[in-house]
Order: structure tokens, then C-alpha cells, then sequence
């Protein structure tokens, strides 16, 4: 057995699951498919069903029933069993033939009760038993239409999607999102009857809504699931509100209190928020091929951290766009095949000419064993080249099966190499540097007027100029390295000329990519009015005016700008990266800004980073690095380079 870790945990979590799933209709949500896809694969799954009539469906409302034929059926999912859940399990139930049916839920009894409004006094009380879960049995007997049928609900804490040893993503949390500003009218709005907060400082668990408490619950029960997995009491520091709040919330969880009397190790665990330092999630400094396919490729459908490779050049199909969706697509998450496996970890942590390097190795080495007439080259490795060694397992069926990991992967880099975007990441990062330098030399509001003659409408573009999605990331990456914005009457100026820009630039754009229909509302570009983009231009400039304010709370992390001097430039030093310095630094003192949260009177007798043991640092947010401004609209993405 490996040893415990993130990988062990999903992957023994997923094993209690396909216990359950011989001879079984399989029913999945999107973020339980997307931490089965990292943590075993769907061939696994494929395997335990062991039923060549097997069929996987999705879960939701419009989900197709089982047929006479198929009398077992097994539920995954991600999300609380209540509500709109509960009533599409009924549906479906109703409409299938059912005789056994098994509901898992990757969220613990306790959080039911949570949901269900029973209080803490109470839910102690009922510690090992499972009522609600009963309750739920009851009715999926009473759906299938005779009480002597079986029905099993089952709590697996399948939380985490692994993508490396020590790099795990949480799909289900994908719009779990740090708080702004603005969110404390919200706040307030929603208790009318306590006393109005005025900043996010004074956010604490009880100001927010039930519904946001809920899912901060759901993740706190998994992370303390891996906690007890790994065998640590945890220790839990927090930078930022909403860690602040999620922190405090498992350092006091209930039902962890005697998993940690027994626990033989320690562990420190650092929520961040994600907030706090978006210039990092945007820019183009990770010289890291990863981090350029998560960038440049197609979304794989469903999934929040996974990008689609066109295989197309492995059949016999012409590489035409038309031909690109007969063959399924392939992708980066290779957890049964251990050659493409350990070159996706090279891959997350090499530089990009060491990674391409790597790439070349692996194919060689592949084609070597397979005999295969591979003819050597040395030098630069080239797109061509490496699309010359995998041509040569095309028509070797055998050849393709032993290596499909690694050739997915040689098809992504390749993609990667000759898409259009990846020579445009070249131009992001060097304006990107031009506008660090121009924070040193010049006001804000000089680097903002420096985006105007960029702003250009569709009809007026060339493939070298920056689309409106483009633009937006460019100015969240000023506003989240600029930080505090000075009150004067050039920024306001600057900000202005800009809006109307860009608000002329959506107006008469030819058709709204999908993040500008939901920026501007509209689904289409003829409905869109200029008032309208106005409006949503000046909604826009709110969000990055909070995001610039979002470290004004921090008291020594206030800054991700390093200023150049006469011998270095100025440069970009991540957030994340001060943090962990600073838990590791020995002459450092106690930093104010990273809150130690205390489960007890004993844990407020401690102080200092002494408590820092084992240390895993949680961002609230993993975020795509580039490309997509959707991360003003909460959309979790991976980001393999954190910046260390």
C-alpha cells in the first residue's frame, strides 16, 4: 500500500465505492466524475461494474431511467442529499425498474444533521447513528415501489481530485469563493435584525448566510476525512476572511475532537485566500508547459481542471475541424498508466524547456522498447519532431495500448507548442514586465491609460491584438499588483477613458463569447445597447477596485510589487510565496497576519510558528493561470505553478 497521502486517500475512498458498483446502472455528478477521472479513471470503474452492458449516466433531471433489464443502480454524488437532489433522485428512481439502489455522498452524516437544523447539542448526542441517511433508505424503497427492496445510503469522503502527490483540486467547491467588499451589504442585508458590519474584518461564521456555512461545512468534513486518513492532529492558520472563517470552522469541528486525541502526528494547515493575490492566477511568469496546456487547450467538458487533446492525428481520419469530435478527445490526468503519470508530475514541475526536453525522452524510450525505426536528432526539440515520434505508434495497435498515457500527453505538448495563443503568451509577459516597471516609474493611472490604444472592436483586430477577454485579464493583473489605489482625479480620468473603451468594444463585437454574456447579461450581441455595457463595465471596475483593495487588511503582506533598483528590475513576488517564507524563517517573529485559530483553552496557551510541523498550504482559490477572467465570476481552475 502507498504511503498516506493525498493520492492513497482518493484513491481507498474510491475503492469503497466500487465495492458497491458490480452489475450496477452508474449515476455521477460532475465533480464526482471529475475526482474519479484524477484519482483511478473511468476504466476502473468500468472494471468493478464487470457488465459489458454497462452504462455511465449523468446525474440530473433529464437523467434516463433503468430499464427492466437493469435492477441495480448506484448514485455518486458530490452534494448535500436535500432539496433538488433528493427530488431528482425520486424522479429517476420513479421512472427505472429498480430493486437495489445505493446513494453515496461525498458529504458526511454530521453536515446533515447540520442541514437539517439539529443542534450541536443534539447532533453530539446521535454520534454513530445515521437517522437522516435511514430516513433516505425508507424513501428510495418507497420510489422503487415495494419496502422489501434494498436501498443502502453511504457517506465516502471523495472530496479531492489528485492531480500530483502533493497537488489536490476540489471540484466540488468550484464556486467557493473568497469574500469582497461589496459582499458585506450583502451580508448585512441578509441579517437585518444584528448589528451592520462595516468591513470584512469583522466577518466571522455567524455574519454569514446558512448557505455558504453549509458548504464551508461540507469542505471542512472532507479535509478533516484526509486529516484522520493521514493519521495528524491539525493545526489551522488562516490569511484572509474566508479562511479565516474555514479555519476556525475545523480547528472546532465536533466530530474530529476524538479522532484527534488519538492521532500519533501533527500537521499545520495554512488556508489563503485566493483574493488576496490574483496577479499570480493571471500572468505569464510560470515558465512551466503545464501550466501553458491548462492555458491555451480546450476545456474537457464537465470538468473544472482537465483540457481535451485532439487524437485525431492517431487515426486514419483526415485532421480536418469537422473530424475533430468523431474521435473522443484525450487529456492530462493519466492515473492508470504510470509512464504518462510520472511524466505529467515532470511536467507540472519543470521549467518549459526541460519539460519539452522530457517529453522527447519519454517518447524515445517508448518507441525503443517497442522497436519501433525511430530515427534520432539532437538539438532544439521541435514541434515537428515530436510529432514525428508519434506518428510512429499510429498504426501499431499494440504500441498504442502500452503507451496511450504518454502519447495523450505528446499530442498536448505539440497542441500546446503550435497554438496560436502560446506565441501570444510571449506578448502578455512582456507587457506584463513593461507594466511592472511602469508601477515604479509612474502612477497607476499612467499604466491604466497604457491599455487604451489596445482596446480595439472586433472588425479592427488582427490576430496579434488583444480580444476583450484578454484585456480584462490584463487589468486584473494591474489592479491585483498595484494593490491600494490612491484617490485622485488622474486615476478617475484614466479608469473613465477606459470604461467608455471598453464598453464601445463589447457594443460592436460581431457575437459575445460566453464571458461576455454573462458580464454583459445579454445572449446576444444585437441586444446589447451601449447603456447595458456601460453598466456592466462599471460593475466590472468595482470588482477590480476590490480586488486592488484586497489586501488594505494585512498588516505585513500588503504588497506582491518588489520595486527595481539600479541593479534589478521590478518584479512580481507571489503572495503564497511570502507566506511560506515567513512560517519557515526562525528569526522571523510571530506574523500578525497569519491567525492561528484555536480549538480549545489549550491551544490558546500556544503561540508562535513553533506549531508548524508538517505544513500544507490551502489556497481558498486555485485558480487557471491566464486566460480566463472568469475568476471574477468564481471558476475553479488548477494552477500548477504557485510561484515558489
Amino acid at each position: 500500500m502507498s504511503a498516506p497521502g493525498v493520492q492513497s486517500f482518493s484513491q481507498q475512498s474510491w475503492e469503497q465505492v466500487l465495492s458497491k458498483a458490480k452489475r450496477a446502472l452508474v449515476y455521477l455528478d460532475a465533480a464526482s466524475a471529475e475526482s474519479l477521472h484524477w484519482s483511478c479513471g473511468s476504466t476502473r470503474l468500468l472494471e468493478a461494474v464487470g457488465d459489458q452492458a454497462c452504462h455511465l449516466r449523468e446525474f440530473g433531471p433529464d437523467a434516463v431511467g433503468g430499464r427492466a433489464e437493469q435492477p441495480k443502480a448506484l448514485f455518486v454524488l458530490s452534494r448535500l442529499l436535500k432539496g433538488r437532489t433528493v427530488d431528482t433522485l425520486r424522479d429517476i428512481i420513479r421512472r427505472s425498474h429498480f430493486q437495489y439502489c445505493v446513494v453515496v455522498t461525498a458529504v458526511s452524516h454530521a453536515v446533515h444533521l447540520t442541514a437539517n437544523h439539529v443542534p450541536a447539542a443534539a447532533a453530539a448526542e446521535l454520534e454513530g447513528q445515521r437517522p437522516v441517511f435511514e430516513q433516505l433508505e425508507e424513501k428510495l424503497c418507497e420510489w422503487m415501489g415495494n419496502m422489501n427492496y434494498t436501498a443502502e445510503v453511504l457517506h465516502v469522503p471523495l472530496l479531492f481530485a489528485p492531480a500530483a502527490p502533493h497537488l489536490a483540486l476540489t471540484p466540488a467547491f468550484a464556486t467557493l469563493f473568497p469574500l469582497l467588499p461589496r459582499d458585506v451589504h450583502l451580508l448585512n442585508s441578509a441579517r437585518p435584525d444584528k448589528r451592520r458590519l462595516v468591513s470584512l474584518g469583522e466577518v466571522d461564521a455567524t455574519a454569514l448566510t446558512p448557505e455558504l456555512l453549509l458548504q464551508i461545512r461540507c469542505l471542512v468534513s472532507g479535509l478533516s476525512s484526509l486529516c484522520e486518513h493521514l493519521g495528524v492532529r491539525e493545526e489551522c492558520f488562516a490569511v484572509g476572511t474566508l479562511s479565516r472563517v474555514l479555519a476556525a470552522d475545523l480547528a472546532n469541528y465536533a466530530p474530529a475532537k476524538n479522532r484527534r486525541k488519538t492521532a500519533a502526528g501533527r500537521a499545520s494547515v495554512v488556508f489563503v485566500d485566493r483574493t488576496l493575490d490574483l496577479t499570480g492566477a493571471v500572468g505569464h511568469h510560470g515558465d512551466n508547459l503545464a501550466e501553458k496546456m491548462i492555458s491555451v487547450l480546450p476545456q474537457l467538458p464537465g470538468h473544472t481542471n482537465d483540457v481535451m487533446v485532439n487524437m485525431v492525428e492517431l487515426t486514419a481520419l483526415q485532421a480536418l475541424e469537422d473530424k475533430q469530435n468523431v474521435i473522443a478527445p484525450g487529456c492530462l490526468a493519466q492515473s492508470n498508466d504510470s509512464s504518462g503519470k510520472t511524466l505529467w508530475e515532470a511536467l507540472l514541475s519543470s521549467r518549459h524547456k526541460e519539460a519539452v526536453m522530457e517529453v522527447r525522452r519519454h517518447l524515445v524510450e517508448a518507441a525503443s522498447r517497442e522497436q519501433l525505426p525511430i530515427k534520432m536528432s539532437v538539438g532544439r526539440v521541435t514541434p515537428g519532431q515530436l510529432m514525428s515520434y508519434i506518428q510512429l505508434f499510429k498504426n501499431n495497435l499494440q504500441a498504442l495500448t502500452n503507451h496511450c498515457g504518454l502519447l495523450q500527453l505528446g499530442l498536448a505538448t505539440v497542441q500546446t507548442l503550435k497554438h496560436p495563443q502560446t506565441t501570444k503568451w510571449d506578448n502578455f509577459l512582456a507587457f506584463e514586465r513593461l507594466l511592472l516597471q511602469s508601477l515604479g516609474d509612474s502612477a497607476v493611472a499612467v499604466v491604466v491609460k497604457q491599455l487604451l490604444p489596445m482596446i480595439k472592436p472586433s472588425a479592427q483586430r488582427s490576430d496579434v491584438d488583444y480580444s476583450p477577454e484578454e484585456l480584462l485579464v490584463l487589468l486584473v493583473y494591474i489592479y491585483s499588483v498595484a494593490g491600494q489605489l490612491p484617490v485622485d482625479e488622474d486615476l478617475h480620468e484614466a479608469e473613465s477613458k477606459v470604461k467608455r473603451a471598453l464598453a464601445q468594444a463589447f457594443c460592436e463585437e460581431s457575437e459575445l463569447s460566453p464571458l461576455l454574456q454573462r458580464i454583459t447579461g445579454c445572449d446576444s450581441a444585437v441586444n446589447l445597447t451601449f447603456p447595458k455595457s456601460q453598466a456592466a463595465v462599471e460593475e466590472l471596475f468595482t470588482s477590480l477596485r476590490e480586488i486592488a483593495g484586497a489586501r488594505d487588511l494585512l498588516r505585513q503582506f500588503k504588497s506582491v510589487y518588489v520595486p527595481g533598483d539600479h541593479t534589478h528590475q521590478a518584479s512580481y513576488k507571489p503572495l503564497l510565496k511570502q507566506v511560506v517564507e515567513e512560517i519557515f524563517n526562525p528569526e522571523k517573529p510571530d506574523s500578525a497576519d497569519i491567525e492561528h485559530m484555536s480549538s480549545g483553552l489549550t491551544d490558546l496557551l500556544k503561540t508562535g510558528f513553533s506549531m508548524f510541523m508538517k505544513v500544507l498550504v490551502l489556497s481558498t482559490r486555485l485558480l487557471k493561470p491566464l486566460s480566463i477572467p472568469e475568476l471574477l465570476f468564481a471558476t475553479d481552475r488548477l494552477h500548477p505553478d504557485l510561484g515558489f
